[in-house]
């Protein structure tokens, strides 16, 4: 075959059609790939998710499932100020545009304040110490009782009359009051005692808290 003929047929219209079909596939795929993902994954389309603070986790769990949206508890907290089975937070947050079937996460309000160990501080550190620990969990504390003992040493505990345990647990909001020493003690008394004149004179007065 001469040059002059192989040219030819390689420059001649059947080819360019052939070229020019090839390339219209190829356009075709890339747009019918482009296009179908989108229509597949709702390209473009989404739920706004609303802010569910304050609001009751069971009428918003079935007002959004009927928006196709599922509502799941992953953790609780407590709130003295608002309602039981109110909700804390959301994950997604408020705003946020996702798609049919997309679980919401929340944290609800619980019915009672969280239980709260009562830390090992009886006859086992002072008064500042305990103090410091408890405050620092949460605890609110009433004005110290004081009981003969070392000063300021803490003796116990207690929740109104009833007197607490370390590992004891009480809800957060309880009111504790510290048992403290006042700083008279048995040896104290003993030595007090030992001062009594012997032939009846007075001695000064000595008060013990009791």
């Amino acid at each position: 075959m001469s040059g002059k003929k192989f040219f030819g047929k390689i420059f001649s219209g059947y080819l360019f059609l052939h070229l020019l079909a090839m390339v219209v596939v190829v356009v075709a795929l890339c747009l019918g790939v482009k296009y179908g993902l989108d229509i597949y994954t709702h390209h473009g389309e989404g739920i706004e998710v609303p802010n569910l603070y304050g609001l009751d986790y069971y009428e918003m769990r079935n007002r959004l499932e009927d928006q196709n949206l599922i509502v799941e508890v992953n953790d609780s907290g407590y709130n003295k100020l608002m309602a039981s089975g109110s909700i804390l937070s959301q994950t997604p947050g408020a705003g946020t545009m996702v798609k049919e079937g997309r679980v919401i996460y929340v944290t609800i309000n619980s019915a009672s304040s969280p239980a709260v160990t009562i830390p090992d501080i009886i006859d086992n550190s002072s008064f500042r110490e305990a103090q410091a620990r408890l405050t620092a969990i949460g605890f609110r504390l009433m004005d110290p009782e004081v009981i003969r003992g070392e000063r300021d040493w803490v003796y116990g505990v207690k929740a109104g009359n009833r007197n607490l345990q370390a590992g004891d647990k009480v809800p957060v909001e309880t009111v504790l009051t510290l048992v403290i020493g006042s700083g008279v003690t048995e040896e104290d008394l003993e030595d007090a005692m030992l001062d009594v004149p012997l032939d009846g004179g007075e001695v000064d007065d000595f008060e013990v808290v009791e």
